[in-house]
């Protein structure tokens, strides 16, 4: 494999890894770095839905217990209740936001409305924590189902704006909601698999038309450099949010969405 192509696949799997689960948006910051190393095209963009299960991957074995116990005593309140906000939580994704992705993507997966997108989402985490309240919900066991199905249409949200970041609107909506920021933030790790393992199944399609046994080492490069990446990150994240606020995040958004503003309204 091409050294540079090798150092690309490595830099796109540190982004998607290190993005995807705080809220500053992974599809922002890809579109971007795509634009940038000049990576794209289908191959590239089948690259990018392959790396996304790399991610993915990483909250799977994050939560390996916590899943396999769910799905072994699913006959539980407790357990089928989670199944169950799962379930309504990702409903509205599917109903509003599959039969929009073709036009979002032709017409909203470009760097200026991502930069946009940054800006508003930064300002809009500065609003959750200004008038974030003592929290209702401690854990995501005790999440209610009218809330889960507010935390899935603020997911919506992200999925009609690329750049608004989907992690950031459900952790944001959480808040809002009344979830604690641990429960808010474990919800949209645990939501984050239905979502994002579904979109990259529909995408599969894509990926086997036009990677070949020659991308494989690219592919893979990326996918475990995705992995692991999104791996620390988590755990990074857990133990930030359990001491700390989203403000720091809200700030980097707006001055790195404000700088590609001008750099691209000037280009």
């Amino acid at each position: 494999m091409d050294l540079y192509l090798f150092l690309k696949a490595v830099i796109l799997g540190l982004v998607e890894g290190a993005t995807e689960f705080i809220p500053v948006s992974s599809t922002g910051h890809l579109i971007l770095a795509q634009d940038w190393l000049g990576f794209e095209g289908k191959k590239e963009n089948a690259f990018i839905i392959f790396i996304q299960l790399g991610a993915i991957l990483a909250v799977v074995w994050m939560y390996r217990q916590k899943i396999v116990d769910v799905l072994r005593t699913w006959r539980t309140p407790k357990s089928r209740g989670l199944m169950i906000n799962l379930v309504v939580a990702t409903l509205p994704a599917v109903i509003i936001g599959v039969p929009t992705e073709d036009w979002i993507e032709a017409h909203l997966f470009k760097p200026f409305p991502v930069a946009l997108a940054l800006v508003v989402g930064g300002i809009a985490i500065l609003l959750v924590e200004r008038y974030f309240r003592r929290p209702t919900v401690e854990s995501v066991d005790d999440i209610p189902l009218g809330k889960a199905f507010g935390v899935g249409m603020f997911q919506v949200l992200a999925m009609i704006w690329p750049g608004f970041s989907r992690s950031g609107a459900t952790i944001m909506g959480g808040l809002g909601l009344g979830l604690s920021r641990t429960a808010a933030t474990e919800f949209s790790f645990f939501m984050a698999i239905p979502a994002m393992l579904g979109a990259s199944i529909i995408k599969m399609g894509d990926i086997m038309d036009v990677a070949t046994t020659a991308d494989i080492p690219l592919f893979a490069t990326g996918f475990v450099v995705a992995f692991i990446s999104a791996l620390v990150v988590i755990r990074a994240l857990l133990s930030y949010v359990s001491r700390n606020d989203f403000k720091p995040f809200a700030w980097y958004r707006i001055v790195v969405g404000i700088v590609l503003l001008a750099w691209y309204w000037n280009s």
